[in-house]
């Protein structure tokens, strides 16, 4: 469900816009919004998000930034919650959308060490249901966007408040025609990454959320990081914003149901958790960390920025390995400058696409501090 025009509430038979939508009340929130970080100096880095955020007008992020596997940084600017004027903070939970993915490729390599599932096995032997069409495609598809399976978050008929189940899910999906055979091309699909998560639960008996828990958030201390469901109670989680003519409204509730492909909330401490324990042994074997940081080849010969749920790229000529994510009212990002050790967690209630850029920026300040 999207909005068009603007926000009005109706009073007395008569359109009303309130107080705090006003210009002049606009303004006054802003400096409050953008007024320094409390217990901290200025630096490039906190004028560079202030004035980001005031142009682009992102009402609360959170900041951590690790270099050579310590905390260097830790900020929060802005609100988590405007109408309550609830400042930000470093444990404020946000979506992170499709940094979601991480967890979810990192879920099937324990899968893949254990022999319960191997990279080219073809889905259909994990997921029974799966239609013909899709005979020849294998986990390494899914998990790199080669599938050729159209992503169905652009589609109808997946909101939350449907709770299709596994069987419904693959069938309404298996109904849509391929966009490329399988390894041809490459497209980015939500669909291959909700489906690694049922992939997960028909191999571990579990529940997605509780492979999760049990193999990454408890071993690695990350308390605050859980499923996005509505219904469900999280202290200091923020509220997602989107405008529309430049006036903030509460985010979408209308919501997709994103699942393994993008439905965790989290905090930038706890994904530095998550960061640090990607670079010391004992989390995942040595081939599955390269494998999962190996971009995939298609069937063509040519090589993409893709492997298991992360991006490699460069960035002002520096090797960078990161994903972004974004959902209804929020982005996100990690994103790792690999030669300077240094990486850099923000999260944001906004739903502008901008925190991956955001990331690289700040990164960018860094290590010219670190070069001073």
């Amino acid at each position: 469900m999207s909005y068009t025009g603007s926000p009005r509430w109706q009073i007395t038979g008569r359109t009303h816009q309130p107080a705090f939508l006003r210009p002049s009340i606009c303004i006054h929130i802003w400096v409050i919004l953008l007024a320094g970080i409390a217990g901290l100096h200025a630096d490039p880095i906190d004028d560079a998000l202030k004035t980001e955020m005031g142009q682009h007008r992102i009402p609360g992020a959170s900041l951590l930034i690790l270099h050579k596997g310590r905390v260097a940084k830790s900020a929060a600017y802005g609100v988590a919650d405007i109408e309550n004027q609830v400042p930000a903070r470093t444990n404020t939970v946000y979506e992170i959308g499709s940094v979601t993915k991480q967890f979810t490729a990192a879920g099937i390599l324990f899968l893949v060490e254990e022999g319960a599932v191997r990279l080219d096995d073809p889905v259909s032997r994990h997921l029974p249901t799966a239609p013909n069409t899709w005979s020849k495609i294998t986990v390494r598809h899914l998990l790199t966007h080669t599938s050729g399976i159209k992503s169905y978050t652009g589609l109808s008929g997946y909101e939350l408040t449907r709770h299709l189940t596994r069987t419904q899910f693959v069938a309404q999906l298996g109904a849509e025609a391929l966009e490329f055979p399988p390894g041809s091309a490459w497209k980015y699909s939500n669909s291959g990454y909700s489906l690694l998560g049922h992939i997960i639960e028909t191999n571990s008996g579990q529940s997605y959320w509780d492979f999760l828990h049990a193999r990454i958030f408890k071993p690695l201390g990350m308390q605050f990081t859980t499923n996005r469901l509505p219904s469900l109670i999280i202290p200091n989680r923020a509220k997602g914003y989107e405008q529309v003519d430049g006036q903030w409204i509460n985010r979408d509730y209308d919501l997709t149901d994103v699942f393994s492909a993008g439905a965790i909330v989290s905090t930038v401490g706890d994904l530095a958790l998550w960061q640090m324990a990607l670079d010391r042994p004992g989390l995942l074997k040595k081939e599955s960390m390269e494998a999962m940081w190996t971009p995939m080849r298609l069937t063509t010969g040519k090589e993409t920025t893709y492997g298991f749920g992360w991006i490699m790229d460069q960035f002002e000529g520096r090797k960078m390995i990161g994903h972004g994510g974004s959902t209804s009212g929020f982005s996100a990002s990690c994103q790792r400058f690999v030669e300077d050790g240094v990486t850099v967690i923000l999260l944001t209630n906004t739903d502008e696409q901008i925190a991956t850029r955001l990331a690289r920026q700040v990164g960018s300040l860094f290590r010219r501090g670190l070069a001073q």
